[in-house]
């Protein structure tokens, strides 16, 4: 399988698709596929007459070099994770230069706050760089739908404000989490755990499952110092934070509320792999 890796073949690619009217999805990646990218695909060929996988590594929501150098990377695998889904999936990978031209940097976006909290208070600058490149994605690639997954789900909330506040003629598809047999969110970062930690890493989905179980019976305060609780308990896994947040605005909650929308986010450690997770509440 081969694979577009300029926008000017791409635009060539797509007016000739746009001219017989067919519908575009496409499935923005940073490669190192696994199975939860894959029913992202499946669900965007079902809906669509193409689907461009896009896979580009973007420095620019990286707040961490180390992390940027070792993001695992191997596009001819990723190729051939895709192989099963043609014609109907074309591969857009192109180089950092292509998507940023004369500089790389990225650009700055009124997010509303929802930048401001959990992975935005960890990753400085990480949402300015997302909204960068997901902006130029769908400029470039025009679609009629796009689809997210809810592990990343304070990004899907920031691409809806950006699409909003853009203008763009885009709709949004979010899918939800694809997780291993022992409940871990799947991620291209799981790759880099070594096999013990990964089988433990279970404990991360168990303990939001916890949470979720305790949430209205027992105050936020004191699901959160339980859940501090049980990874100072574990020497494998360090808590980054947890937070159990309006589930449309992302701000943090003391107390539960009637027809309200819920969510616990929470983002560990295992060893120097940084993993994060989320389960609605409701």
């Amino acid at each position: 399988m081969t694979a577009i890796y300029t926008r000017a073949e791409l635009r060539n690619f797509l007016e000739a698709e746009k001219a017989q009217s067919r519908q575009i999805g496409l499935v923005p990646t940073m490669g190192a596929l696994h199975q939860g990218h894959l029913s992202l695909v499946e669900k965007a060929i079902q809906e669509n007459d193409r689907v461009i996988v896009s896979i580009f590594v973007n420095p620019t929501q990286f707040n961490n070099q180390d992390d940027l150098d070792t993001y695992p990377q191997n596009l001819e695998a990723d190729l051939d994770l895709l192989k099963p889904f043609l014609p109907k999936v074309v591969v857009f990978a192109p180089s950092i230069e292509e998507m940023y031209t004369d500089r790389v940097k990225a650009e700055n976006y009124d997010l509303g706050g929802l930048d401001h909290v959990m992975e935005g208070a960890h990753r400085k600058g990480h949402f300015e760089g997302v909204a960068t490149i997901v902006e130029t994605l769908l400029r470039t690639t025009s679609p009629d739908r796009a689809y997210f997954g809810e592990k990343d789900y304070q990004q899907l909330l920031i691409i809806k404000k950006l699409i909003r506040d853009k203008g763009l003629d885009v709709t949004i598809c979010h899918c939800p989490i694809v997780r291993e047999p022992n409940g871990l969110a799947m991620s291209s970062r799981n790759s880099r755990l070594p096999k013990r930690l990964r089988e433990r890493a279970g404990i991360i989905f168990n303990t939001l499952q916890s949470a979720k179980k305790q949430f209205g019976t027992k105050s936020v305060t004191n699901i959160e110092e339980w859940v501090e609780e049980v990874f100072r308990n574990e020497p494998d896994f360090e808590l980054e934070y947890f937070s159990i947040s309006d589930a449309n605005t992302l701000i943090p909650v003391d107390q539960k509320h009637i027809n309200k929308e819920y969510r616990a986010f929470i983002a560990v450690y295992a060893g120097d792999t940084r993993l994060i997770d989320n389960l609605a509440l409701n």
